[in-house]
């Protein structure tokens, strides 16, 4: 079962065949998607009044594995379609409780990273460096939220590479008159999260038509960029509450620069022993001997 766009067309056109509890339990999903995502199969058979096992039975009639799969599909499905105010509402059952909450939220960051450990694609990573490498000029498109993770990600490639711009702090016509300079011989590294900017997928797609290479860091394969990108590097992030998670995307991220740092470690060293003598002549930093 990979359509998880439109899971609630599945289910919906499933409907007549399902049992009298399957029905109570598709209906509740049809009418809060949003809050089923995040509740286990048991939580879901209390609510509606069935037994755990229906539930697991309605995710396989449905042609998936198990309910895990089925949750996994619905959390897909509204990732780009919960509102801020609804993502608050998703912590209403916790919100007196503030230790379990913030366990909660650590434990989801937790998760996120040992899904990565576990799922980590090396050949993606050296070919992401290897695109980056080869490029004449490196540009970095990340809006709203992802507009952190691209200036943090332009920073330190400025220090590697003397090829670097960053394009999140234009305004939508000026980020068209800079993208329209983008040449075959440039990559555009593109950080796109959940909820997906219209106009970070606009842009993508307009860069792809001219032949420009593409490196995507994203969520998941059902991300819009996804298939765009010529190599996609994955690390989840997945809704806790209001705010965007931005652990792991930043760990991916880490382990890119530290990947194209190693191919010009001796010039970032040379680099940072000027920056050093540069930050003791200006007292920079704060040191014992101030």
């Amino acid at each position: 079962m990979n359509n998880t766009n439109d899971l609630i067309g599945l289910i919906n056109s499933n409907y007549h065949k399902f049992s009298k509890g399957q029905k109570q339990i598709a209906q509740f999903i049809i009418d809060h998607y949003d809050k089923a995502a995040f509740m286990t199969a048991a939580k879901i058979g209390e609510t509606v009044d069935v037994s755990e096992s229906t539930v697991v039975r309605f995710a396989s009639s449905l042609g998936y594995s198990g309910f895990p799969e089925l949750q996994k599909a619905l959390q897909v499905l509204i990732k780009n379609k919960l509102t801020t105010v609804q993502r608050i509402g998703l912590d209403d059952d916790i919100v007196n409780d503030k230790d379990k909450l913030h366990k909660k939220i650590i434990k989801n960051e937790m998760n996120n990273m040992r899904n990565m450990f576990e799922n980590f694609d090396i050949e993606a990573l050296d070919k992401a460096t290897e695109i980056i490498m080869n490029a004449k000029k490196v540009y970095i498109l990340g809006l709203r939220t992802s507009s952190t993770l691209s200036n943090y990600l332009g920073f330190y490639l400025d220090v590697i590479l003397d090829n670097v711009k960053v394009l999140n702090n234009s305004g939508v016509n000026s980020l068209y008159e800079e993208i329209i300079r983008i040449k075959e011989t440039d990559v555009l590294i593109v950080i796109s999260y959940p909820r997906y900017s219209k106009i970070t997928i606009d842009a993508t797609k307009f860069i792809k038509e001219h032949n420009t290479k593409i490196v995507a860091i994203t969520d998941t394969e059902a991300s819009p960029v996804y298939n765009i990108a010529d190599v996609s590097l994955l690390a989840k992030s997945n809704i806790v509450s209001f705010i965007d998670s931005l652990v792991g995307p930043l760990a991916m991220i880490n382990n890119l620069i530290i990947n194209i740092g190693l191919q010009e470690k001796d010039d970032i060293v040379e680099y940072y022993n000027r920056l050093e003598q540069l930050w003791d002549n200006n007292s920079i930093y704060q040191n014992d001997n101030n």
